[in-house]
C-alpha cells in the first residue's frame, strides 16, 4: 500500500502523460480505475472514540461530543461529533463494515454554519454508494444564519481557513484510533465557498489532502462578496428601491441570447458553450415602439440591467474594470433568485450576500450600519478590500509544495453559472501557468468548463458529473482525467448526504416559473480548458458518443483590470 509520497513517485509517467495531453487529449473515454483496496474494519468500539483528546489540536475545550453506532443510506457507520474550541463543530462517519482506507472531506457552501456531508459531483461514483469512504464536514466555527460570528477575529480565521484544517487533523487522529491505522488516500471536495475551501487547503495545507476537487470557487472572496454582487444588486435597483428586472423577464433575455449566439459554438443546442465567441447585445430584446405586448421583450431600462450585469462595475473616474469577469451569457436562467427577483418589491439575494460581508467581514473598519447604497465602485473600494486579501481569498497561484507532495487539483465550474463568474477560475489557472509553467501544471491540474451547467450544478445542461471517481484514478494509479462525461441525468449517492433541498439547512421556496424551452436530456464529453467538445455532425446530438474533442478556444472571455495582481503570489507573500 502505497502513501501519499509513493504515490506521487509511481505516477510520475502518468504525470508526463498529463502533461503532454494538455497539448493532445483523447476524443474518448478513458477506464478510470482506482486502486484495489482491501476493506479495513475498526480496532476499537464506537464508543471509545469518546476519550479521544483533541486538545493538541483544537485548543482547550476541544473534545468529542457524541458517538453512535448508526446507518447512512444503509451503510452501518460510527457517527462522531466533535468541537474544537472555540466552537469549529464537526461530524464524522466512519464506516464499520466497509472502509476502503480512503478519507473525504467535504465543503462547506455560502458562510457555512451548518454541517452537510452531502458529496457533490460525484454521480455515480462506487466506492461511494459503496460506503468506501470515511467522510467529515464542519460549520466552520459558527452555527446557523446570523452574523454575530463576523465581530470575532477568531471566528473569522476559523472561517477563513483554520476551521477546515483542524478538522482534517481531527478526523485523521480519529481514523487512526478507531481502524488503528491511517487512511492510504485523503481527498477533499467542495464548491462555492467549499471551492475556495478546497483552494485554501491545497495552498497553505498542502499535505492534508492527496486530492482536492474545487467547483465553482469563491476563492476571490473580498471582490466577490462586495463589488461584484454588490454592483449586480445595485444595477438591478431603481430609485424607489424597487427591482427593475424580475424574473418574468428572464425568459425574454434568454430567448434573444439564444437568437444571437447559440450557433457561434457550432451548433444550435440551446446550450452556449463558447460565451467569449458572442458579444450579446441587449436591446434586440427592447419592445418595439409600436408593442402591445410587453411580455416577451424589455424596456429600455430593463435592457440597461442586462447590460450592466454582463459589463460589470467600473471606476467611473478612471474607467477601470473593477472585477476579473462578470456572470456570461446564456446564464439567464440563474440570475432568478440571485440579483433578479420574482417580484418588484422581493429582496434581492446579492443584498444578503453582501451585507455581512460589507460590514463586518472585509474591511479592516467595520462599518455595521452601512448598505449596498454606501458602497462606491472604485479603484479605492479595491484596494480597501486589500488588507484582509490574504485571509479571505484563496488564489495563490504558487501551488509548488501542493505539487511536489504528489496532490492532484481539480477546478470546474458551469458556464451558467450566476453566482461566481468563471473568469476568477481562468484567471487562477492562466496565473498557475504563468507562475509554475504549463508542463508542471498539467502535471497535477485540470480545469473544466461545463457549458450549461449552473452554480454548483444545475442549469439546461448535463450537469451530472463524476469527478470523485477521476481524482481517485489521478490519485492512485496516475490516470490523468482528460476528458469527462457529463449527463443530464444520474445517480446522486445518499450516503452522508443531505436531500439537496435541504443541504444548507434552508428550505426550498416557491418560485417564479420563467418561461423557457426545456432542453432534452443528454450526454456530453468535456476536456480540459482550453479544449472544447465538438459535435461531429452525425447522429443525435445528445449522444455522447457522436461528440469528439475540439480545438482550443478562449470560452471565457478575460480582461484587464487593476486587481489582477490578487491572482499572484506575491499578493500574499507582500503581506
Amino acid at each position: 500500500m502505497m502513501n501519499k509520497r509513493q504515490a506521487h513517485m509511481t505516477a510520475l509517467k502518468g504525470m508526463l502523460i498529463g502533461a503532454v495531453s494538455m497539448l493532445a487529449l483523447p476524443s474518448i473515454s478513458v477506464a478510470q480505475s482506482t486502486a484495489d483496496l482491501p476493506v479495513v474494519t475498526p480496532q476499537v468500539s464506537c464508543d471509545a472514540l469518546g476519550s479521544v483528546d483533541l486538545t493538541a489540536i483544537g485548543g482547550e475545550g476541544s473534545m468529542i461530543t457524541s458517538t453512535a453506532l448508526s446507518t447512512s443510506d444503509g451503510i452501518p457507520v460510527c457517527s462522531v461529533t466533535g468541537i474544537l474550541a472555540p466552537e469549529v463543530n464537526f461530524q464524522v462517519l466512519l464506516p464499520t463494515e466497509t472502509w476502503t482506507q480512503r478519507y473525504l472531506q467535504v465543503g462547506c457552501g455560502g458562510l457555512c454554519g451548518s454541517i452537510n456531508l452531502r458529496s457533490g459531483a460525484s454521480s455515480g461514483c462506487q466506492v461511494l454508494n459503496d460506503g468506501g469512504f470515511v467522510m467529515a464536514a464542519t460549520d466552520m466555527g459558527h452555527a446557523g444564519f446570523a452574523n454575530e460570528w463576523t465581530l470575532d477575529e477568531q471566528k473569522r480565521e476559523d472561517f477563513a481557513y483554520r476551521g477546515q484544517h483542524i478538522t482534517t487533523l481531527s478526523v485523521k487522529l480519529l481514523i487512526e484510533t478507531f481502524y488503528g491505522q491511517a487512511e492510504q488516500y485523503a481527498y477533499f471536495n467542495g464548491c462555492s465557498d467549499g471551492g475556495r475551501e478546497a483552494m485554501i487547503e491545497a495552498q497553505r495545507f498542502p499535505d492534508d489532502f492527496d486530492g482536492v476537487i474545487a467547483g465553482a470557487p469563491a476563492m476571490l472572496f473580498q471582490v466577490q462578496n462586495t463589488l461584484f454582487h454588490g454592483w449586480q444588486a445595485t444595477a438591478n435597483t431603481a430609485a424607489d428601491g424597487s427591482v427593475i428586472l424580475t424574473s418574468a423577464n428572464l425568459g425574454a433575455v434568454h430567448d434573444a441570447v439564444i437568437a444571437q449566439c447559440d450557433a457561434t459554438d457550432g451548433l444550435e443546442d440551446g446550450i452556449i458553450s463558447q460565451p467569449a465567441a458572442c458579444d450579446f447585445d441587449p436591446a434586440l430584446a427592447i419592445c418595439a415602439a409600436d408593442a402591445t405586448d410587453a411580455s416577451g421583450c424589455l424596456s429600455a431600462d430593463q435592457a440597461q440591467v442586462v447590460r450592466d450585469f454582463l459589463d460589470g462595475p467600473r471606476d467611473a473616474e478612471t474607467g477601470a474594470w473593477l472585477t476579473a469577469g462578470q456572470t456570461l451569457i446564456g446564464s439567464e436562467t440563474g440570475w432568478q433568485g440571485v440579483y433578479v427577483a420574482d417580484g418588484a418589491e422581493d429582496t434581492l439575494f446579492s443584498r444578503i450576500i453582501v451585507q455581512p460581508v460589507q460590514q463586518q467581514l472585509a474591511f479592516e473598519v467595520p462599518t455595521p450600519d452601512a448598505t449596498i447604497a454606501d458602497m462606491e465602485f472604485t479603484e479605492a473600494t479595491l484596494d480597501a478590500l486589500r488588507p484582509r486579501h490574504p485571509l479571505y481569498d484563496g488564489t495563490n497561484p504558487d501551488l509548488s509544495a501542493f505539487e511536489q507532495s504528489g496532490g492532484k487539483l481539480i477546478l470546474w465550474h458551469g458556464l451558467e453559472d450566476a453566482h461566481i463568474a468563471p473568469a476568477n477560475t481562468l484567471a487562477l489557472h492562466q496565473e498557475m501557468i504563468n507562475l509554475m509553467g504549463n508542463e508542471t501544471v498539467a502535471g497535477f491540474e485540470r480545469l473544466f468548463f461545463l457549458p450549461g451547467v449552473g452554480h454548483c450544478g444545475g442549469g439546461q445542461g448535463p450537469d451530472k458529473i463524476n469527478l470523485l471517481t477521476a481524482m481517485m484514478a489521478w490519485v492512485e494509479n496516475g490516470t490523468a482525467p482528460d476528458v469527462i462525461q457529463t449527463s443530464s441525468t444520474g445517480e446522486t449517492s445518499a450516503y452522508g448526504g443531505l436531500d439537496d433541498s435541504e443541504a444548507g439547512g434552508r428550505p426550498p421556496r416557491e418560485r417564479f416559473e420563467v418561461a423557457i424551452v426545456a432542453l432534452p436530456e443528454m450526454t456530453r464529453p468535456v476536456y480540459p480548458y482550453p479544449f472544447v467538445a465538438q459535435f461531429t455532425g452525425e447522429g443525435d446530438y445528445t449522444d455522447t458518443a457522436n461528440w469528439e474533442k475540439g480545438d482550443a478556444a478562449q470560452i471565457v472571455a478575460m480582461r484587464a483590470w487593476p486587481g489582477s495582481d490578487l491572482f499572484t503570489a506575491g499578493s500574499y507573500a507582500a503581506n
